[in-house]
């Protein structure tokens, strides 16, 4: 049994809790009005936009070191939702990897809805999860968790392709804001 941390009680973070219970995992999930519970889990999930990441890191960084960070944030600009608000050639979880050395950084779910991670499927493939980090233990052990819980999931490489997986993600939001697709929907993985 893993024990998750997740930070951030919306719609991704309650799905993720629900996920890491069904597979038996223990799951302690925080809000914004938590700050004085220490974070317990092995692995802790950043469940939260990518402008409240940095408020994250200040307040409970030193909680965060030597255990997994699963980044789950797509870095989009939220006044045009036009664009990406990280360099081109970098990512959210680079820039969270660069502010954390001494955890173990994973990008993943941000290619996901809440809706498609809650119903395990998507249409008619099963939920999957794409996960990216340099740490082979640190991804192995993340999709221990998920394929316990019913999901599905790949490991997609280095921490670098984070870029990619955040411009998936980024297409995908930006097709459901303007109703190309549901948000009940998304992308599915056949393998």
């Amino acid at each position: 049994m893993t024990t998750i941390s997740i930070l951030g009680t919306g719609n991704m973070g309650q799905a993720i809790a629900a996920i890491a219970a069904q597979g038996g995992h223990s799951v302690q999930q925080l809000g914004e009005n938590d700050l004085d519970t220490p974070v317990t889990g092995d692995i802790v999930v950043l469940a939260v936009p990518y402008p409240a990441v940095s408020n994250v890191i200040a307040q409970r960084g030193d909680q965060l070191a030597g255990k997994i960070v699963v980044d789950i944030t797509n870095p989009l600009n939220f006044e045009t939702f036009d664009s990406l608000v990280v360099p081109a050639d970098s990512s959210a979880a680079a820039v969270i990897a660069e502010a954390l050395p001494s955890s173990r950084v994973l990008k993943a779910f941000n290619t996901t809805f809440a809706g498609t991670l809650a119903a395990g499927t998507v249409g008619p493939l099963t939920t999957t999860v794409l996960i990216a980090g340099d740490d082979t233990d640190a991804k192995s052990t993340l999709a221990g968790v998920l394929t316990s819980g019913g999901i599905d999931a790949i490991d997609a490489g280095a921490l670098k392709r984070a870029r990619e997986l955040e411009a998936v993600g980024f297409l995908q939001l930006t097709l459901a804001a303007n109703e190309k697709v549901s948000w009940t929907g998304g992308f599915g993985v056949i393998a």
